[in-house]
């Protein structure tokens, strides 16, 4: 039975269609662009290329660089098939990781400092993000063939980090209203839940509508 490879092989694999890599250039394309929708690669970087070459989908090639040597792996036409393959496969279900938002579902066991410390975090991060994406959007492109694959993603990342921080913004001034982390006073939380649930059958039906007349 073949073995069953993990998403992190086949985003390497993603990169390796684009050009060969030593491992430090992976590290740093990785930091660059994986790292905004699939941190666990870098965590994975130095064992996954090995399993890649042990499976007949990608190569290891020692170089000696001055007086350093290094390996450059680049895919093979069994690796590009795998890549191909997998691209047609429905996508998993998404995942979310974020330390803050676990915080802030067990803020009531803490103080309405923490809980406001907790946010503010949350606010300057997706404002670093923001700044960063920014960045790398108004420089040239490294790889022009696929500024349009950037340009499709970078759209994403840049709406999720404006609803981090909108989201953010809003719960602190929410929060103000609060006596404390356990206690929220005189805040209508019922009629926030109300309006959400309106705002989601809003949405459905919005969509059940245009699907029909179109």
């Amino acid at each position: 039975m073949p073995e069953k490879r993990t998403t992190t092989a086949y985003a390497l694999l993603g990169l390796l269609s684009v050009r060969s890599w030593t491992t430090y250039e992976l590290a740093k394309q990785v930091q660059r662009s994986l790292n905004w929708f699939w941190p666990r690669a870098e965590r994975k970087l130095y064992d996954e290329p090995k399993r890649l070459v042990a499976g007949g989908l990608a190569t290891a090639v020692q170089e000696q660089q001055g007086k350093r040597p290094r390996t450059v792996y680049q895919i093979t036409p069994e690796g590009r098939a795998a890549l191909g393959d997998w691209l047609g496969e429905p996508p998993a279900p998404r995942t979310l990781e974020f330390e803050g938002m676990v915080k802030i579902f067990f803020a009531d066991g803490g103080s309405l400092d923490q809980l406001v410390g907790t946010l503010d975090a949350i606010e300057e991060e997706a404002i670093e993000r923001m700044s960063a994406l920014a960045e790398m959007a108004a420089a040239p492109p490294v790889f022009p063939e696929r500024a349009h694959i950037s340009a499709l993603t970078m759209k994403l990342h840049f709406a999720q980090e404006d609803a981090v921080l909108q989201w953010a913004r809003w719960a602190k001034e929410q929060v103000t209203q609060w006596e404390s982390a356990r206690d929220a006073g005189e805040w209508d939380w019922a009629g926030e839940l109300a309006r959400l649930v309106a705002a989601v059958r809003t949405s459905a039906h919005t969509r059940s509508s245009g699907a029909v007349c179109g």
